[in-house]
């Protein structure tokens, strides 16, 4: 498991993350939290190489706004 970043905000339904380093996750991988909880699926990685940001499409119903400043995980 690997640290994909910190959430730094939503737009349009996706949580915006700003990844930890210069490895951008593969689209498609799964989102947990540091519970190991599913929080959601990789959908872009955008924005500079030296530090990309990653779109994630939440899973679940619980508002996107208390998600952030909350690390995510790869699995």
């Amino acid at each position: 498991m690997e640290r994909l970043g910190e959430v730094v905000r939503t737009a349009q339904g996706l949580l915006i993350l700003r990844a930890a380093g210069e490895d951008a996750p593969d689209i498609g991988r799964t989102a947990v939290d540091e519970s190991l909880n599913d929080v959601g699926r990789v959908v872009d990685v955008f924005g500079p190489v030296s530090r990309p940001y990653v779109a994630v499409s939440p899973d679940g119903d619980e508002p996107l706004a208390t998600m952030l400043g909350e690390k995510l995980y790869g699995r």
